[in-house]
């Protein structure tokens, strides 16, 4: 690769040495495996380097991943006029990704995604609750409990309570009695997440309905909400477990699938039963996207309830793009592969992107598509 060849740096945190760390820092090791299961997207990815790789050469740039531990030297030997940063995994306490636009920015590196304060305000959930709250969104009161004591108590709930990590997942419930229904309970919750995480727990009043996640990829910079493709994500479960969840990807997926026990998630467009409630969606990104300054890519889970009602349950800046339903999003709104995908949004904000993108078209056999020409 030349190194005046624009390029797309995808920084990402693997799960192994994750792994590594947190068990140095005393976590027991089956705990250990499964928060730094979080982080499956790159394992899942990293399979897929040389189908990112591929579709990066045929419109006209290079592709380098990059291990967020090697992030350092690589991004302050990066040329900012040729470099474009996509960081793949974000985190915060447990996890590490945060620190990847970070760093590009101390480079004056262009990146792909949304500022890097965002990065860690969408890892705190009890935090990002508030500030969501305050911008007049529609997100659920919440408590937060450490280690069986409160630091904010809930508020009243006749439907009971929902008990999950506050920096380790916004919908997964760790254990099936994760829905508890007297706050004795909660607290007893949070024990256990404290015993086994070292983290506290946010206690939400129980919401009745169904999950439905939005998910975003703008191939081009002015592209809108029109783009999200929001859907049920029905697990057969009322909520997601700790278990649940480390059937869906990783190894532990992988492992699954082999033994024929792997079964995803049935994905319904909400638009098709619930029109108004896709649109309240659509309005709740928008509020995202200008308030905050979500951009690039995003995911947005919410629950729906009766008469349309929407809750939002989170955002994340790193949705899990090798997950099914964010390859189902780009096949299903773009036309394209992930790796299609990734490369089109890539190439559209590179610096210089207009005469590489010339070229590359042209090597790919894309040009009359790609210009817009009859």
């Amino acid at each position: 690769m030349s190194s005046r060849q624009p390029k797309l740096i995808l920084v990402y945190e693997p799960e192994q040495a994750c792994f590594d760390r947190l068990v140095a820092d005393g976590h027991v090791p089956g705990r250990a495996a499964e928060i730094s299961s979080y982080l499956a997207q790159s394992t899942d990815l990293a399979r897929e380097f040389d189908a990112l790789a591929t579709a990066c050469d045929k419109r006209g740039f290079g592709f380098v991943p990059v291990a967020l531990d090697d992030a350092t030297g690589v991004l302050s030997g990066a040329d900012p006029s040729t470099t474009l940063v996509w960081t793949l995994t974000d985190g915060i306490a447990y996890f590490r990704g945060a620190a990847g636009p970070v760093q590009a920015r101390l480079n004056g590196l262009k990146t792909i995604g949304a500022d890097d304060a965002l990065f860690a305000l969408c890892q705190d959930k009890f935090r990002s609750g508030a500030v969501l709250g305050a911008l007049g969104l529609p997100v659920p009161q919440a408590g937060l409990a450490r280690d069986g004591s409160w630091l904010v108590e809930p508020p009243a709930s006749a439907d009971g309570w929902f008990v999950k990590p506050n920096r380790l997942g916004a919908k997964i419930g760790i254990w099936p009695d994760s829905r508890c229904y007297d706050l004795g309970h909660a607290l007893e919750l949070s024990r256990r997440v404290f015993a086994a995480y070292r983290d506290d727990v946010v206690v939400q009043p129980y919401i009745p309905g169904r999950n439905a996640r939005a998910s975003f990829l703008g191939l081009k910079p002015d592209t809108g909400v029109e783009a999200l493709g929001i859907a049920f994500v029905d697990s057969g479960g009322d909520f997601q477990t700790m278990a649940d969840s480390l059937v869906l990807y990783g190894e532990t997926g992988e492992a699954a699938k082999a033994a024929g026990h792997y079964t995803e998630p049935v994905l319904v467009p909400v638009a098709a039963s619930l029109p108004a409630a896709d649109a309240k969606i659509r309005g709740i990104a928008e509020r995202l996207v200008v308030a905050l300054g979500l951009r690039d890519v995003f995911s947005i889970d919410v629950r729906i309830e009766a008469a349309d009602r929407v809750h939002l349950i989170e955002f994340e800046v790193c949705p899990g793009l090798p997950c099914f339903d964010f390859r189902d999003y780009c096949r299903q709104q773009w036309g394209l592969s992930l790796a299609d995908a990734m490369a089109e949004t890539a190439v559209s904000r590179l610096p210089g992107q207009a005469v590489w993108t010339a070229r590359g078209y042209k090597r790919a056999g894309l040009w009359p598509r790609a210009v817009g020409a009859p």
